[in-house]
């Protein structure tokens, strides 16, 4: 296992940040190399993310040593969704089958996880977010068709989407995380509309799903002085409270959404009106 860690920022800091730095706070890539395990603790919230590749062999974790606790899960839960071909999680012996999009909710207390490939030729791609949680949760499979969907947005102004939750009060409850999966409709390319703020939660974003020439351009900062970051497939954005965070992409692509905060009310936002960004 190896652990990036990111400090954050606040939004005053950014009026003095590059490229090359915006993306060193703010962008995390790489996390998905076949056969590794990868994972990034940012101060936003102390949320980690995490990807990994099984393919040969499964690949295993759960010491506490990178978060400074005997286990990894000592005070975290985890959600860990399936992006790539069918594999399996495995939590203190407990095994379950995951297909593309399905998503695993790891509670705290759990020892140790494995993550395999069910064909190495084809692997599952397992992507993580972690919060800090104060609960014992069971763990628990929620596959793709039991998610609630949502529709979102409208087909003229190319913002139309589907919105599906799986770690929300509504499917399968947790401590604090939040964690769902959003596709765009075909012809659409805005991923949030409108814009807004969640003061009460942080957010990390996940795009995927995406062709290799194809990017994001993803939208940050305040509202009156917005930044942007150039994302590619398989790239995670942090969005700190503080920060819009929207995007419009090059070609198709789906994004997961994972969430930590007091509020878990999904709709507990502060739209910006578009015509008043900068």
């Amino acid at each position: 296992m190896n652990m990036r860690v990111l400090y954050g920022a606040g939004p005053g800091d950014i009026d003095g940040y590059g490229t090359e730095r915006l993306r060193a706070e703010f962008l995390i890539e790489n996390l998905f190399v076949p056969g590794e395990i990868a994972f990034a603790y940012t101060h936003v919230d102390r949320m980690i993310v995490g990807g990994a590749v099984p393919r040969d062999a499964p690949i295993s974790f759960g010491d506490g040593a990178e978060v400074g606790t005997p286990l990894f899960f000592t005070a975290r839960e985890m959600g860990i969704a399936n992006l790539g071909s069918n594999g399996a999680v495995t939590i203190d012996g407990k095994r379950f089958e995951v297909g593309n999009r399905d998503i695993v909710y790891v509670g705290r207390g759990a020892q140790e996880v494995v993550l395999e490939s069910a064909d190495s030729a084809q692997p599952a791609w397992f992507y993580m977010n972690s919060v800090p949680a104060g609960a014992d949760i069971e763990h628990r499979l929620i596959r793709k068709d039991e998610a609630k969907p949502l529709e979102l947005g409208d087909e003229k102004r190319a913002n139309k989407r589907r919105l599906a939750m799986y770690i929300h009060p509504e499917v399968a409850p947790s401590c604090l995380l939040l964690m769902g999966i959003t596709d765009l409709a075909p012809g659409s390319v805005w991923n949030t509309m409108p814009p807004h703020l969640h003061e009460r939660r942080m957010e990390a974003y996940l795009y995927f799903d995406m062709a290799s020439e194809d990017r994001v351009i993803h939208l940050m900062g305040r509202p009156d002085n917005t930044r942007h970051l150039i994302v590619a497939n398989g790239d995670c954005v942090i969005s700190p409270a503080w920060s819009i965070h929207m995007g419009s992409g090059t070609g198709p692509y789906a994004f997961v959404w994972g969430m930590t905060g007091e509020n878990q009310a999904y709709n507990d936002v502060n739209p910006v009106p578009v015509e008043t960004l900068r």
